[in-house]
């Protein structure tokens, strides 16, 4: 599996960072974020390290069907009934600021749009 030892989500899936996991199998990681966006918000990472969705390959393809079905269940286990956003920022001008695919999985009610 590769892995990239400056990566801080490879730390994480090596256990050399904390983080409050909500799943975990041999192929994804889920934790919650830290600085979340919404009341629930958690990342779903592949164990592989791949920097960017620009670097995707065939040999991806099941890892991020994994984590595309994994989205929905995660959340009504976390108690999302309303339903949520997934995103994946890829790139500087796409947002990306950790250069490891991550899908971000946010759902609760945004307070944004309350008043």
């Amino acid at each position: 599996m590769s892995h990239d030892p400056n990566c801080i989500f490879c730390k994480i899936i090596a256990g050399q960072i904390p983080s409050k996991k909500v799943f975990e199998d041999d192929d994804v990681l889920a934790f919650h974020d830290i600085n979340p966006w919404a009341p629930v918000h958690i990342l779903l990472v592949p164990k592989r390290h791949i920097a960017s969705m620009v670097d995707v390959t065939p040999e991806d393809q099941a890892v991020l069907g994994k984590m595309m079905v994994l989205a929905p269940r995660l959340m009504a286990e976390l108690g999302v009934t309303g339903g949520f956003r997934q995103v994946i920022n890829t790139g500087p001008d796409g947002g990306q600021e950790v250069y490891h695919v991550h899908m971000h999985v946010m759902g609760g009610p945004r307070p944004w749009l309350k008043g």
